[in-house]
């Protein structure tokens, strides 16, 4: 596959078995650094269409090095870490983290992980020549969201979105007043089982309501439904 992976981890062993295990499933062009410098060099000289990074490093942390990488492109950012508290997880999302996965962790569950990721949506495609480009936009009124450009627009403004936000925000959109559990979200969005990933989603909905907002506190559009889950809706105070 020519999917660029970058794995930032101090840790030889858990590089190498990573290393192993995603050649194994097919990936071939994997690049290894070991701290925050040895990583941006290699976001800049190679990319990364999914960054595999480690929370604690010799020279700072994946917390503060996530925006940076952020400003090379829009990899998905998978953080790998000991580091399981609510707090460390809500920090990673709130940095520009796309997904977690705590240690110790099977290689085979991250080789799933990144499949399930380009299965959503492959990084850097083109439609090939002669194929029709397919328009697919929702207007909202305060909001838009336009699949094809890979945008969303506030109020007529183009608001940054990380990629695995827009790719929720997106899936509401297709399906405007349909309730979704927390687990059928990270099944449907992520791509594999979504039991015990509610801290997932609830904070990439808290992500999507801080953009479409008025007042991400008194949401009118992306509404909680007590006791079953969430639903995005055309109208205000519907």
């Amino acid at each position: 596959m020519d999917t660029r992976i970058l794995i930032v981890d101090d840790e030889p062993s858990i590089v190498k078995m990573l290393q192993m295990v995603l050649r194994k499933e097919g990936f071939n062009r994997i690049y290894t650094a070991s701290s925050c410098k040895e990583a941006l060099s290699e976001i800049a000289a190679h990319g990364a269409d999914i960054v595999l990074l480690d929370v604690m490093l010799p020279d700072g942390t994946g917390f503060d090095l996530c925006p940076q990488i952020r400003s090379y492109g829009s990899p998905h950012i998978l953080f790998l870490t000991a580091k399981a508290s609510d707090l460390d997880v809500l920090t990673g999302f709130a940095m520009g983290g796309d997904d977690y996965v705590t240690k110790p962790f099977n290689p085979l569950e991250i080789a799933a992980r990144i499949k399930a990721r380009l299965r959503r949506g492959g990084f850097g495609m083109m439609p090939s020549a002669g194929q029709p480009i397919i328009q697919r936009a929702w207007d909202f009124g305060r909001f838009r969201v336009d699949e094809s450009a890979g945008e969303l627009t506030v109020l007529g403004e183009p608001v940054p979105c990380p990629a695995q936000v827009f790719q929720l925000l997106l899936y509401f959109c297709k399906h405007p007043g349909v309730v979704f559990s927390k687990s059928q979200l990270y099944e449907a969005v992520w791509g594999i089982d979504g039991i015990g990933e509610d801290n997932t989603v609830m904070v990439h909905i808290r992500r999507i309501r801080e953009r479409i907002e008025e007042d991400p506190s008194n949401p009118q559009y992306l509404l909680t439904v007590r006791g079953l889950g969430y639903k995005l809706v055309k109208e205000k105070g519907r």
